[in-house]
């Protein structure tokens, strides 16, 4: 899978896609990154990304040409086969696990970070596919998100995990669906003992017990 966001700063994904999962995936080639400068589309010689909004209002909106135009240069139009434009966005849909796994069996995603009071409303209508927000809340801007979408559909990709078991009862993984309770070595810590239940070995003890103290979505 390749991953190309856009984004006003660049610099805020520095590290964040080498440690963990998503750098052993990225060194083992099962996904590419790049980040674009938006500003570099600007046609301006000031880099003007960003105006004031026709009708007045507080705050600036995020410009239609450079974002088109850098979309363009790396051949992404909307409604295209195998591919996912996606702006990161406070009235976007809400996003889920459900959605993770629709993106994951994409070939190429393009994730445009949102800024200031939004975007030029023809960005929305005409170079996009989705937008996805990833909580009730607002963000400075996108380039969080970005990270939370790309971090949960790259560990989705076939072999990223190693064990495909561990994507199958993981929370969220059904709708309204929470983990177990998880413990390990050791047994006991000052008076916090590990549940008899999981030490016995016996599939008929443990997985009802799993299932009677899994988690409730609030």
């Amino acid at each position: 899978m390749e991953i190309i966001i856009f984004t006003l700063f660049p610099d805020f994904f520095k590290g964040a896609f080498m440690t963990s999962i998503l750098g052993k995936a990225v060194k083992e080639g099962q996904v590419s990154f790049k980040f674009i400068n938006i500003r570099d589309f600007a046609l301006d010689k000031h880099k003007t990304t960003d105006d004031r909004p026709y009708g007045g209002g507080p705050g600036m909106v995020m410009k239609v040409e450079p974002i088109d135009l850098a979309l363009k240069a790396f051949n992404f139009k909307k409604d295209t086969p195998n591919e996912k434009i996606i702006l990161t966005s406070a009235q976007g849909s809400l996003y889920s696990q459900a959605k993770a796994g629709d993106l994951a069996k994409y070939q190429r995603l393009a994730i445009v970070c949102g800024h200031y009071e939004g975007v030029d409303e023809r960005i929305t209508e005409n170079l996009i596919d989705e937008e996805i927000r990833i909580g009730d809340y607002v963000l400075t801007g996108g380039e969080p998100a970005a990270i939370v979408i790309s971090d949960s559909v790259i560990r989705l990709i076939p072999g990223v995990l190693g064990n495909e078991e561990s994507n199958l009862d993981e929370s969220h993984s059904e709708p309204g669906k929470m983990g177990f309770p998880q413990y390990t070595r050791p047994e006991k810590y000052l008076d916090w003992s590990v549940p008899q239940e999981l030490l016995s070995g016996d599939p008929k003890k443990i997985l009802p017990w799993r299932e009677q103290h899994r988690k409730v979505d609030k």
